[in-house]
C-alpha cells in the first residue's frame, strides 16, 4: 500500500490552495492569539529551512525540539523537513538526563527551544553546548538565537522540495513506561501513507477544528492532530495552559477532540462535583430531559460541537465509554502505537462496541498468536528502532508481523478487544497468572478513583494500589474517611464477584500521594509506570497483608 501523494505534496498543495486560510492559531497570553496562514506557515518554514542548511548540516542530520505544543512546532518540524534532515522530538517534561541521553543517542547536531515549563532551568543541564540551538518565540528567555530574527533575515528556499520515501522523516522515542525510551524509525513514504488513512477513516476536511494540547512528542498526538492536519487540511488551535484549558477549547469549538483515558475521567468526575452520579443517572433515564442534560454538560466541557471524540493510548473502562455516549458524544476508543504511527484500529459507526478499539484501518492485517498476543502488520510500520537491529529483530516475527506485547481476541466482525500486556501478566504464590489491566479498568470506573494499579507478584493474593479523585483528595477529612472506606469495600466485593478466584484481590490501599509526571510515577501520556510503583511500596506489602483489612490507607 502506497500514499497518492508524500505528505509534503500534499503540504505545498496547501500552500498554493489556501494561501490565505488560517491553519495554526497560537494564544500568546490573556485573550491574544497569533494566526498563521497556510502561506505564512510555509514562509516561515522555508526560511527556517535555508537557516539550518546555513548552519553545515549534512542531509539527513538529527534536529531535535524541545517544547509543548505550539503553532511553531508544526512549522519548525516543515522546515526540518523541507531542510532536508530528520526530526527528533523529546517530552518537554523529561528530566534533564533523559534529554540527554536522548540527544546523544540520536546524534543531534541542532535543537529548537519551546515553550516549556520553569523546569527548563534544570532541563538545560542535558542539552550540550555544543548543539545549534534556536529559541521559539514562547520560549524561556535564552541568549539563544530567537527564530523571528532568523526568518526575518533569511531568504526561504524556493519550489517544491520532496523528500525520497525512504528517507528518515523522524524519531519518535517511545515515553518510557518499560525502561529507557528506543527511537522508533518512521520514513516519508510510511508516515504518508498511513497519515492519508487516518484522514480516510477519520474523515478530516479543511472545515476541521482540533485543539493540540496532548503531547506532540507522543505518536498519538503526531499522527491524528499534526500530521493528519497537514494532508486533509483543517484548522488547529493550541492550548496556552492548564488553568486555560476550558477557554482556550471554547475558542477552538472542535469537531474532532482527542483524549487520553485519564483525561477522559477527570472531567466526568469534574462534572459529579456538579451534579451526584446518582441524580445524574436519573435525569438521564428520562427521554423528555435526556438531550437537554447531556447538551448543557458537553456545552459546560466545551464539546458541544465535536462530531467524533476518541481516545487512545491506554485502555479506558467501557463504562467510561458508555457514560459519554448518553450525553450524546460520539466517543469511540482506537488502538495504535509508536511502532506503527498510531496506524492500526479505529472505532467506527457499525464496527463499534463499548470495550473494543474497533477494525483494522484499510491496509491493515492483523493475527492472535497462539499465546494470545496481538500481531500487526501495518502500512505504517516503523523501519526498526535506531542503532538496535537485536531490538528491532526481536520486535517482528517472520514473516513481518510487529508483536505488540498486549494480549486480545476478535469477533467474526473484525472488532478487537484488548485483554491485557502479554508481560505485565503476574504470578502470585497461588501459581495463577492475573492480567491487571482488566481489573484496573473495572476499578477505575467507580467515581471515588483517578487510578490504580493491581499488584501481587508472588504474593497471597492480588491487591490494588489505588489514587483518588482530584477533587476527593482536595475535599478529603478525616470524618469522610469511613464513608469512603465503605464505597471502596463494597467496590472490591463488587469486583472479585466479577473475576474468576485467583484473580480476586484481597485488598485495596488508598496512595497517599497521587501519581504525576513529575514523581515519575506516570507516562508523559499519563500511562502509569508500573515498575516504579511497585518498586515504590514493595517493603510495605507484608504489613498490609498482615492488617487484614478490605481497604487501607497508605
Amino acid at each position: 500500500m502506497k500514499a497518492k501523494k508524500s505528505i509534503l505534496e500534499h503540504v505545498y498543495d496547501h500552500e498554493e490552495q489556501w494561501r490565505d486560510r488560517v491553519y495554526l492559531t497560537q494564544p500568546t497570553g490573556g485573550d491574544k492569539v497569533e494566526d498563521y496562514t497556510w502561506g505564512q506557515t510555509l514562509d516561515q518554514a522555508r526560511r527556517m529551512a535555508a537557516n539550518l542548511q546555513s548552519l553545515g548540516l549534512e542531509k539527513g542530520d538529527r534536529v531535535a525540539m524541545l517544547s509543548k505544543n505550539c503553532a511553531h512546532f508544526f512549522i519548525a518540524e516543515l522546515a526540518i523537513w523541507i531542510g532536508g534532515f530528520t526530526t527528533v522530538a523529546i517530552f518537554p517534561t523529561e528530566s534533564a538526563e533523559t534529554i540527554r541521553y536522548v540527544l546523544d543517542h540520536s546524534g543531534a547536531k541542532a535543537i529548537f527551544i519551546g515553550k516549556l515549563d520553569p523546569t527548563w532551568k534544570d532541563q538545560q543541564k542535558g542539552v550540550a553546548d555544543s548543539l545549534h540551538k534556536v529559541a521559539f518565540p514562547l520560549a524561556p528567555k535564552t541568549d539563544f538565537p530567537k527564530w523571528d530574527e532568523i526568518v526575518g533575515k533569511t531568504e526561504p528556499l524556493k519550489g517544491r522540495i520532496l523528500r525520497d520515501p525512504d528517507d528518515l522523516a523522524m524519531l519518535i522515542y517511545t515515553s518510557g513506561s518499560t525502561g529507557r525510551p528506543k527511537g522508533v524509525m518512521h520514513t516519508f513514504g510510511r508516515i504518508s501513507v498511513a497519515s492519508e488513512g487516518i484522514v480516510r477513516g477519520v474523515e478530516i476536511t479543511e472545515n476541521e477544528r482540533v485543539l493540540s494540547y496532548l503531547p506532540l512528542a507522543h505518536v498519538f498526538e503526531r499522527a491524528y492532530i499534526e500530521a493528519a492536519t497537514l494532508v486533509g487540511g483543517g484548522h488547529v488551535f493550541f492550548a496556552e495552559a492548564l488553568d486555560t484549558f476550558v477557554k482556550d477549547l471554547n475558542r477552538a469549538k472542535p469537531t474532532l477532540f482527542l483524549s487520553v483515558p485519564r483525561l477522559w475521567l477527570k472531567f466526568q468526575q469534574g462534572v459529579f462535583v456538579k451534579m451526584p452520579p446518582g441524580r445524574l443517572d436519573f435525569l438521564l433515564s428520562i427521554p423528555i430531559v435526556k438531550g437537554i442534560i447531556g447538551k448543557k454538560i458537553l456545552t459546560g466541557l466545551g464539546l458541544e460541537h465535536v462530531r467524533l471524540a476518541g481516545s487512545g493510548s491506554a485502555p479506558i473502562p467501557a463504562e467510561l465509554i458508555a457514560w459519554y455516549r448518553r450525553l450524546g458524544l460520539n466517543l469511540m476508543e482506537g488502538y495504535a502505537m509508536t511502532e506503527d504511527f498510531a496506524y492500526s484500529h479505529l472505532s467506527k459507526p457499525g464496527f463499534s462496541k463499548v470495550g473494543y478499539v474497533g477494525v483494522p484501518h484499510e491496509g491493515v492485517e492483523v493475527k492472535i498468536s497462539e499465546e494470545g498476543e496481538i500481531l500487526i502488520k501495518s502500512p505504517g510500520t516503523m523501519t526498526g528502532y535506531y542503532n538496535a537491529p537485536d531490538l528491532t529483530k526481536e520486535a517482528f516475527t517472520e514473516d513481518k508481523f510487529f508483536k505488540t506485547g498486549d494480549r486480545g481476541e476478535r469477533t467474526s466482525e473484525g472488532l478487537l478487544k484488548i485483554t491485557g500486556r502479554v508481560k505485565e501478566l503476574f504470578k502470585t504464590a497461588k501459581g495463577k497468572y492475573v492480567a491487571p489491566a482488566p481489573i484496573e479498568n473495572r476499578l477505575n470506573e467507580h467515581p471515588l478513583l483517578e487510578l490504580s494499579c493491581v499488584s501481587g507478584v508472588g504474593e497471597p493474593a492480588a491487591f490494588a494500589y489505588v489514587v483518588l479523585g482530584e477533587e476527593i483528595r482536595k475535599k478529603l477529612t478525616d470524618a469522610a474517611k469511613p464513608d469512603i472506606e465503605k464505597q471502596l469495600g463494597q467496590l472490591l466485593d463488587k469486583v472479585n464477584g466479577e473475576v474468576s478466584g485467583y484473580e480476586q484481590m484481597q485488598f485495596l490501599v488508598i496512595a497517599k500521594e497521587p501519581w504525576t509526571i513529575e514523581n515519575g510515577f506516570l507516562t508523559p501520556t499519563m500511562k502509569i509506570k508500573r515498575t516504579k510503583i511497585e518498586e515504590s511500596i514493595k517493603a510495605k506489602i507484608p504489613g498490609w497483608f498482615e492488617a487484614k483489612k478490605k481497604v487501607i490507607w497508605e
